[in-house]
């Protein structure tokens, strides 16, 4: 039988805050949640945004003042709210209302005169344009310019963008001041802090899982859809020569959409095994986890660290989107509200999933899990924060617009819902499953992924099926955005609160509704009121991506059932000292301490640290050798 992928740990960044610990997911139902959790959710924005620390066991604010721990949270309170989920853009990226760009102009003479100027010598252009007339360089450097014909120039200008609104990270949180990020594009600086993330709160330390899984049955799958295209990746090499400046040995190597997955090997776990990632548009956190899935339900690998990183919020691509009428501008969010031009939108209201709606929101967001096959998990005691019993992915077909949606959700959706259903069985799919929808907030959005959640629920006899959509909260993350609804799904199984669509007053009359329930508020169902959900994910070109999560209750009990009484008891014997150094990490995080895992330059390997034999590969300081006596699963058609 297939071994089951179960999440042991799981870490992340987004505009809700903190993934580990659920902390994000609480930014998103703080209304729900007693004062105690809400105190503890203001606790973990102060200390990650840099203005609460602990030293000699005295809590200092961010100018090392001690201060009253209640007292003081109580007072950051709003602004941490306000510093937090969709907003309005902040100028700490770049300023929207002062956006750069070049205009293209002719200069000339006038009349009959020559136009004459001065510039210093090295700003000559090569080759001269035609008609110019260039003097001797003075004292200072300076030519003197006569010319008769016309030539272009590009002027410097500003102007001030269309969207105002973006999903970004909490306010004065900054990746830069967490390790040695040395011009990292800000989408690898939000990898290593993810990546960390996840890795600390498993509660076991790396080095015991590498002591006790072969380097080769550990994978990596991670990666951005748009790549690095702030200006220390792709967008600086494309920009730098028609801004005067010089292109870095850096932007082009950073910028590969495959580097998230590059960084976490060579820098946070020195990883020897497999490595990669799949690109596909905004489905693309899914289809990672497909690939580490199968790897650990085949048995070829039986650790696999997932994950995504996209940091999207640069002008260009507000442009790209905007220019395509896919985001939700600042105009037509006034004229959603019937606001006059000079009334300030609505931006924490921006996303609005099957709602009336203008488009989505851009976000920002670094999301990783880690899975252990089940057998590990009961070995190492780990985590079992839920189980991924099945990822489906389907393409569109033939296509009008390679940006509208097709078939393919209609199948993977279905599939993911008959494997829950294998799981589960009938009842638990109809009154214990919920859907975590793509949810963007575009036209096309509610109407086409409403009237497939519906069909779906009505083919499999569902009434009433629950439909969140975080996005609401966070924005759109692109590559990363089921990361966010996997993060928030696995809040569920802590709290019991299901995150509902606030944003939105009344469902819009081209949603279909009459099998599903969408939740515009928040739904109080238990820690175990839910034994599974499926995230669904659609991505531009036809990927379409649904999987299947089941609870962490879920789980334990198909552990029992395969591996007997005594061996959970085992189990969770084990469990109770790494449940305990989960909990010291995100203390340790409560503190304001850095724990981040950038390990530049650290332990290489050369060829002396390689030992072969017929059968095997040994790797110095690994106690597990690579096995070379490798299946034929072709000896049936050999001599």
């Amino acid at each position: 039988m297939g071994r089951l992928p179960v999440i042991t740990g799981f870490g992340g960044i987004n505009a809700a805050g903190r993934s580990s610990g659920h902390h994000g997911y609480r930014r998103m139902v703080i209304d729900a949640l007693p004062s105690a959790q809400v105190q503890a959710t203001y606790h973990s924005l102060a200390a990650l945004t840099g203005q609460l620390k602990k030293s000699d066991g005295k809590w200092t604010d961010g100018n090392s003042v001690e201060v009253n721990l209640d007292d003081y949270l109580a007072q950051l309170g709003p602004a941490l709210e306000q510093g937090t989920l969709i907003r309005g853009l902040e100028n700490n990226l770049f300023d929207p209302d002062l956006l750069p760009y070049l205009r293209n102009a002719a200069l000339g003479p006038a009349s009959d005169q020559p136009l004459e100027f001065t510039l210093r010598k090295k700003d000559l252009p090569t080759p001269l344009p035609a008609g110019w007339s260039v003097s001797d360089a003075d004292l200072e450097g300076r030519v003197r310019v006569i010319t008769v014909e016309n030539f272009e120039v590009s002027l410097k200008c500003s102007r001030e963008t269309a969207v105002h609104s973006a999903g970004q990270l909490p306010s004065g949180f900054d990746p830069t001041t967490l390790y040695s990020s040395r011009n990292h594009p800000r989408g690898l600086q939000l990898t290593v802090f993810a990546a960390s993330d996840a890795i600390n709160s498993m509660g076991i330390d790396w080095e015991i899982v590498k002591q006790n899984v072969a380097a080769d049955q550990i994978a990596v799958y991670a990666g951005s859809g748009m790549g690095q295209l702030d200006y220390n990746g792709y967008g600086g090499m494309m920009q730098a020569r028609l801004l005067g400046k010089k292109v870095t040995s850096k932007q082009l190597p950073l910028g590969y959409a495959e580097m998230p997955a590059d960084f976490i090997n060579a820098y946070v776990l020195g990883n020897l095994g497999t490595t990669g990632t799949n690109v596909a548009a905004c489905a693309t956190f899914l289809y990672n986890l497909r690939q580490g899935i199968r790897d650990i339900q085949s048995g070829s690998h039986r650790v696999v660290l997932v994950g995504t990183s996209e940091a999207p919020l640069v002008p260009e691509i507000f442009d790209g989107f905007g220019t395509m009428g896919a985001l939700a501008d600042d105009a037509s969010l006034r004229q959603l509200d019937k606001l006059s031009k000079n009334d300030a939108p609505d931006f924490r209201r921006a996303c609005r999933p099957f709602g009336y709606n203008a488009g989505f929101t851009l976000a920002e967001s670094a999301q990783c899990v880690v899975l252990f096959d089940d057998e590990l998990a009961m070995e190492l005691g780990a985590n079992i924060y839920g189980g991924v019993n099945d990822v489906f992915i389907n393409a569109d077909g033939f296509k009008k617009s390679i940006a509208s949606p097709g078939l393919g959700n209609y199948i993977s959706l279905a599939k993911a819902a008959a494997a829950t259903k294998n799981i589960i069985g009938q009842e638990g799919l109809a009154t214990r499953s919920y859907v975590q929808a793509h949810g963007t907030g575009t036209l096309q959005n509610r109407q086409t992924e409403s009237h497939i959640i519906n069909q779906i629920a009505a083919t499999f006899g569902i009434h009433g099926w629950p439909v969140a959509a975080v996005k609401s909260y966070i924005g759109h993350s692109l590559a990363s955005s089921s990361g966010d609804q996997i993060a928030a799904s696995l809040g569920v199984w802590a709290e019991g609160i299901i995150p509902g669509i606030l944003t939105v007053d009344k469902i819009a009359d081209d949603v279909t509704h009459s099998s599903i329930n969408f939740l515009l508020k928040h739904a109080d169902v238990g820690k175990q009121g839910m034994d599974a959900v499926i995230i669904n994910s659609k991505g531009f070109g036809g990927n379409n991506a649904s999987a299947s999560i089941l609870a962490p209750h879920v789980v334990e009990k198909m552990l029992t059932k395969r591996h007997g009484e005594k061996a959970i008891s085992k189990y969770k014997s084990l469990n109770e000292t790494v449940a305990q150094d989960s909990q010291e990490y995100d203390a340790s995080a409560m503190a304001g301490e850095n724990r981040t895992i950038y390990k530049f330059d650290h332990n290489v390997l050369g060829s002396e640290s390689i030992e072969l034999s017929k059968g095997n590969l040994s790797v110095a300081g690994r106690t597990l050798e690579i096995s070379l006596e490798l299946e034929n699963p072709y000896e049936d058609m050999c001599e």
